[in-house]
């Protein structure tokens, strides 16, 4: 118990490794997103043999789900949290690779590429597919948030507590400032800095240079100013850790294995791991409507799992809403962001098809896949 209730320092590397002919590194999230798509066809091609229907079918259907997703999140993006810029610059839209992707524009996205695909091959009623897809989604769902893990972003509200993360990434960047001497940066619970403020913990960043680096009167001068200067400059380095605004930066040099050692001590604020919570209600959604297909799927209506879903996917979305930092600045000030304001339709969208499907009773169920040809 006292380690789940204790904090972590977070700083891993987003970068797996590095491709070395294409010099492009291969990322945690990039990987764990792929993987999401990966999963779920494995998943969906055994669905398919369960139900009696031709595995090939998986394929055609990943190539709308893909599309689906990668389009609708990025406009979902474009269009939730920033209009203005991207419609003056439309061009914009298509860089990926910049980053930006909203998750209820991939659900929108979602839900017209099944209804298309269902007009296509009119063997798999929309209905049907979104019971099922409803399964993979909500892994899906895990691996791409614990790859926002990965990458230290969608951070949480300070959690006032001895709990939490520590992000400690953009800092391991700041003061890997030279990987001429700079051999590795590690963290540390505890330092010289004090706090008696409940999620606020000394921490310390040690610096560890090259064997051969000796550390001189002139980079203690560079700690003093420049370094100082970096440490609190950057948004992403002080809403993590504090290394005192309005003091000098405590630090000390020494030897340690015959390698010249910097150590710097802040104070860093323990942060709820809302990628992480997310991540883990998307996995007992998994776990529930694979149930709910493989027990209850002749009893259920049609549509009602995906009802469900919707129901319970975006009420956890608007409730975790809460322990997270806002993403956009226009955000700042709202009683509520923007993720909880687009949460709210889909949640009544799913109460109300619940009511429906429940109203229209036993007529279709959503079993009756062993009577569609």
């Amino acid at each position: 118990m006292e380690f789940i209730l204790n904090f972590l320092i977070w700083s891993s590397d987003p970068d797996i490794f590095v491709i070395p002919i294409l010099d492009h590194p291969v990322r945690w999230y990039g990987l764990l997103f792929a993987g999401g798509f990966i999963v779920s066809q494995q998943i969906m091609f055994w669905l398919f043999k369960q139900e009696g229907r031709p595995e090939k079918d998986v394929e055609k259907l990943t190539v709308y789900m893909v599309v689906a997703v990668v389009v609708g999140a990025r406009l979902g993006h474009c269009l939730f949290y920033n209009p203005g810029f991207y419609l003056s610059n439309p061009i914009e839209i298509l860089k990926i690779w910049e980053g930006g992707l909203a998750s209820h524009g991939g659900a929108l996205g979602i839900i017209l590429a099944i209804f298309l695909f269902s007009k296509k091959y009119p063997q798999y009623p929309m209905l049907w597919m979104l019971d099922r897809l409803v399964i993979v989604v909500a892994i899906t769902g895990a691996m791409i948030r614990t790859g926002n893990f990965f990458n230290s972003e969608m951070e949480g509200k300070m959690t006032n507590a001895n709990y939490g993360v520590v992000y400690a990434r953009f800092t391991e960047d700041v003061l890997r400032y030279d990987d001429r001497k700079v051999e590795d940066v590690i963290f540390l619970k505890g330092g010289e800095r004090v706090s008696n403020t409940p999620g606020i913990h000394p921490i310390t960043a040690k610096i560890i240079y090259q064997r051969g680096v000796e550390l001189t009167a002139q980079d203690k001068v560079f700690f003093e100013n420049q370094l100082r200067s970096a440490l609190l400059r950057y948004d992403d380095v002080v809403e993590h850790i504090d290394f005192g605004k309005d003091e000098p930066l405590a630090f000390k040099f020494y030897q340690e294995d015959n390698r010249s050692v910097a150590e710097i001590y802040g104070l860093g604020v323990s942060r709820h791991a809302a990628q992480l919570y997310e991540a883990g209600y998307c996995i007992l959604l998994m776990l529930l409507f694979f149930w709910l297909w493989k027990e209850k799927r002749f009893i259920l209506p049609q549509g009602f799992s995906f009802a469900l879903f919707m129901t319970l996917l975006w009420s956890l979305r608007f409730v975790d809403e809460f322990f997270k930092l806002n993403q956009e600045a226009f955000e700042e000030g709202m009683v509520l962001n923007m993720g909880q304001l687009l949460s709210i339709p889909l949640v009544l969208s799913g109460i109300g098809m619940m009511i429906y499907f429940h109203m229209k009773g036993s007529k279709t169920m959503s079993g009756d896949d062993r009577k569609i040809g």
